[in-house]
């Protein structure tokens, strides 16, 4: 069992799989597509990872505005964890993605990767974010029950 984690973007979506235990993310890939709109091989590369990947869990970064309000990236963001509900049969949880990309940005500069380059990686690092914060946070709530 593993919990993919997704960051959708306007053309492209980052993906990272948990490690097996549920503690660690890595970064897969980044999804490209020519336009916005156009979702469904998106879909069907995602479907091809979680059988490679044995996926139970889908994990989709919702960009609030800093406000916590909903915008149009969010709500773009909501009616596709509902594609991804309805095609893959699997539990997509949203996760509060504020800031995740530059976080992702900043750790690619300690890094010392080039401006132009970081571009290549963001989505695919900012899914890691995404996945590892979805992670820590079951782990803590875990700890929390069992010390109950």
């Amino acid at each position: 069992m593993r919990i993919m984690g997704l960051d959708l973007g306007s053309r492209t979506v980052g993906v990272a799989v948990s490690d097996p235990l549920l503690i660690t993310a890595q970064g897969l890939e980044i999804i490209r597509r020519k336009d916005e709109n156009k979702l469904r091989q998106t879909l069907a590369r995602i479907e091809q990872l979680i059988e490679e990947y044995e996926v139970s869990e889908i994990v989709l970064g919702l960009p609030k505005n800093m406000n916590d309000t909903i915008g149009d990236r969010a709500q773009l963001s909501l009616e596709f964890q509902d594609r991804l509900e309805r095609r893959t049969g699997l539990p997509v949880t949203m996760w509060d993605e504020r800031l995740t990309t530059v976080a992702a940005d900043r750790a690619m500069m300690e890094a010392g990767i080039r401006r132009e380059h970081r571009r290549e990686y963001v989505d695919k690092i900012a899914a890691v974010f995404i996945l590892q914060g979805y992670l820590d946070y079951r782990a803590n709530q875990e700890k929390d029950k069992s010390s109950e």
